[in-house]
């Protein structure tokens, strides 16, 4: 089964970088969160990708064109007029990648259907290029052959932003809960799975996929949500940024499913 990966938004909440590059490709521990996603995926046996590009997308072309300059020791031999280089200790990953540009400023639904020509008539999983989860993938794919419906959306409950004190009736501090869980709300975490027939609901470029074809497809009883209570966090903001660096550094991120 395919995995599809939007990665062509501006990026604007986190202007600090995306001016330069495009969001999926700021680092967390020198690697691009973007790679971060694929390994997710790929422990879980899934090496087939389609990513959807569109602003700054030759930063994302150039990356994997030199994927194994970059993840390899490396010699260059220029004696005897010529040249010749030698790759070391190379890791490579078992991965195809389709790099599909689809557009400057079409919106999500519309990137999805520039796509159908990769995925053909067959399921695909789809998520953002900016969020990691700890997730089982293979536990959602069940999930969501189990329902026989269109489309499953995982659904998470993120942490607050703030830490919590636990009062009791007179008011007393009995104790700090370190960023519990917000109001409770479930929130769309990406990490999809779709039916071929979504294309069906996606409209032109212009169409917006958490808004119309989600929606729609929620009335005509075709989403199901599975219920991720593990990790989840997007890379909104610098400061969300910061956060999931402060998490690989500590050794404890705990999208880090692989060895």
């Amino acid at each position: 089964m395919k995995v599809v990966i939007l990665a062509g938004g501006f990026g604007t909440r986190i202007s600090e970088e995306s001016h330069l590059k495009p969001k999926p490709m700021i680092d967390v521990g020198e690697k691009p969160i973007l790679w971060h996603i694929l390994k997710i995926y790929s422990h879980f046996g899934f090496q087939d990708f389609v990513i959807c590009l569109g602003y700054k997308g030759y930063f994302i072309k150039e990356y994997f064109a030199h994927y194994l300059l970059h993840e390899s020791n490396v010699t260059f031999d220029f004696t005897d007029n010529h040249e010749a280089i030698t790759y070391d200790q190379t890791v490579i990953e078992p991965w195809r990648i389709s790099l599909v540009d689809t557009g400057l400023n079409t919106m999500t639904a519309g990137r999805v259907k520039r796509i159908r020509p990769y995925v053909g008539n067959e399921p695909f999983m789809l998520t953002y290029g900016d969020g990691v989860a700890q997730i089982d993938i293979n536990e959602l794919l069940a999930f969501h052959r189990s329902h026989g419906k269109l489309a499953t959306i995982t659904a998470t409950q993120p942490t607050g932003r703030f830490g919590a004190l636990e009062l009791n009736d007179g008011g007393g501090v009995t104790g700090f809960q370190e960023k519990p869980p917000g109001d409770c709300s479930w929130v769309n975490a990406g990490y999809f799975v779709f039916e071929p027939g979504i294309f069906d609901y996606l409209g032109d470029d212009t169409t917006v996929l958490e808004q119309g074809p989600l929606e729609t497809l929620a009335r005509d009883g075709q989403l199901m949500a599975y219920r991720n209570r593990g990790f989840w966090h997007p890379m909104d903001s610098l400061r969300d940024k910061n956060h999931l660096e402060k998490l690989w550094q500590s050794g404890e991120a705990p999208w880090k499913v692989w060895d």
